[in-house]
């Protein structure tokens, strides 16, 4: 019976983020260790679950370390990298005899002590298990990979929607790659390839037809050939000061098929820089201003289902801190009513509600507490609806079956306004947002999610329309603002750059 240590650690790291991240930011969403990872994600659509099943159809017997995943925000504290690190190659260590490892990762993870740290804790697992071991890896689209990585790593399986709905396949696909490694059938080694771009593939977005889209099909088409078993497109996270950041392309192969994976990557960057300016194009033209959107709102229409206004650039899953107030601020003052907010992170707030309890009105100054450059705390009377622990399980497609925490949790009624405020920072992307909060966002007029993209998978359905408004957080479209140090350079869009590979080797 193979032995095959199954791990996660995942971060998006917003390097620009005044918020450094610490061992209670995982603990908050989930820090689980040992055989205690069964329970948590057996049955479930998340990466690890994927791998669980795996290994009961395959017949090994796994070998649980950690799973770590924490909101994104700023750099991980070097105790608390070195402490998730460690309990994963302690487990390593630990189990003798390996024979694979089978990891779940993010892939623009920056602490305080590594810019690559998953090029890190790769490379520490590898100098365990030793060069012949096979290792592969799930990535999301955005990450930031790194030739460590592809050097330590047999395979990096990214995902391929976005929003990401698919961590559970890529899994699946990642463990068989592996079987067939400890079948004897093949022998895989990874490519990675890496152009002069900050920027790329529309940021990886596939809900409509484009450029991700047509790279995938064209990666899926280059998996059928002899030799390939793994075309993997990353757009990179631009939010993130390393040199790494950027799109890459990964590719996993036979080595008697080493020239054919570095054609791939080289057709596809191509592509990639071919079609550079619609990346911008959708990055200029996707946001609403604030009044733009508080007049979305207003506007009558004999569609059914609710406007969802989507907070953008206060997206808590890029990093955002997740109580900028602008919107909110915009929507009191025009009295537009029956509409539900998911969600504002003040925990004092919700301290004071619980205090008062359910029924109570109580005069707040809600949100603009971490940057108030970013909107200033909302002042008003609100009624306290409702309050709960605000633990929920997950409906999907992201994460179905994951249990979220958004922690003590307060509905509060501003006017017209219902405010999921909570107390542990977390991504709009499931109904149960709402729904755990006794709120059903499919009766509201207007939603207002604290999400760029993800929402989609859950909200879409349900939505008359989508709108993406830029209330001035740190997620910021415009990358101009962003004061990059690190940076490889020359790199487009900056310095004027007219071929992909300026500065860089081809692959």
């Amino acid at each position: 019976m193979p032995r095959v240590l199954i791990a996660q650690f995942m971060h998006e790291t917003n390097t620009f983020s005044k918020l450094v991240t610490t061992l209670d930011d995982y603990r908050r969403r989930w820090l689980v260790e040992g055989n205690a990872m069964m329970g948590s994600f057996k049955g479930t659509r998340n990466e690890v679950g994927g791998y669980i099943e795996s290994a009961e159809k395959y017949g090994w017997e796994p070998v649980f370390g950690a799973a770590a995943n924490a909101t994104p925000s700023g750099k991980l504290t070097k105790e608390t990298w070195e402490t998730i690190r460690d309990k994963i190659v302690g487990a390593a260590r630990k189990a003798g005899k390996l024979d694979a490892v089978c990891l779940s990762l993010h892939g623009a993870m920056v602490t305080e002590t590594e810019d690559d740290a998953e090029g890190a804790l790769l490379e520490a697992l590898r100098g365990v298990i030793g060069p012949d071991v096979p290792m592969v890896a799930t990535l999301d689209l955005h990450a930031n990979a790194t030739m460590k990585m592809a050097k330590n790593a047999n395979a990096l399986v990214s995902f391929r929607t976005y929003p990401h709905i698919d961590g559970y396949d890529r899994a699946v696909q990642a463990a068989a790659l592996v079987k067939e490694v400890l079948d004897g059938r093949k022998k895989p080694r990874c490519l990675l390839s890496q152009p002069a771009m900050l920027e790329g593939a529309d940021h990886g977005r596939t809900t409509q037809p484009g450029e991700m889209r047509d790279l995938l099909a064209k990666a899926d088409a280059y998996e059928k050939e002899p030799g390939i078993n793994v075309v993997s497109i990353q757009v990179g996270f631009t939010w993130s000061d390393m040199p790494y950041t950027g799109p890459s392309i990964a590719v996993s192969h036979e080595p008697d098929a080493e020239a054919r994976a570095r054609a791939i990557c080289r057709a596809l960057i191509d592509e990639i820089w071919r079609r550079r300016d619609e990346t911008v194009a959708a990055r200029v033209n996707a946001y609403l201003s604030v009044p733009d959107g508080v007049a979305a709102a207003r506007a009558k229409t004999d569609k059914p289902g609710p406007l969802v206004i989507a907070d953008g650039t206060d997206n808590p899953g890029g990093g955002g801190y997740n109580d900028t107030t602008a919107i909110l601020q915009a929507l009191l003052d025009a009295k537009v009513g029956n509409v539900a907010i998911g969600t504002i992170y003040d925990p004092a707030t919700v301290q004071q509600a619980i205090t008062a309890g359910v029924g109570a009105d109580i005069e707040v100054a809600l949100g603009g507490h971490t940057d108030d450059s970013m909107g200033k705390p909302v002042k008003a009377r609100a009624r306290v609806k409702m309050l709960s622990d605000g633990v929920f399980r997950n409906d999907g497609p992201m994460n179905a079956g994951v249990t979220s925490n958004m922690g003590p949790t307060a509905v509060l009624r501003l006017g017209g306004i219902d405010v999921v405020t909570i107390s542990n920072r977390i991504q709009t992307t499931d109904l149960q947002v709402f729904l755990s909060q006794g709120i059903d966002p499919r009766t509201k007029d207007v939603l207002v999610v604290k999400s760029v993209q993800h929402f989609r998978a859950a909200y879409a359905p349900i939505a008359r329309e989508i709108v993406l408004v830029d209330s001035g957080g740190i997620c910021s479209p415009d990358i101009s603002k962003l004061n990059f140090t690190k940076l490889r350079r020359p790199i487009w869009p900056f310095d004027g750059v007219n071929d992909p590979y300026a500065g860089t080797k081809p692959a």
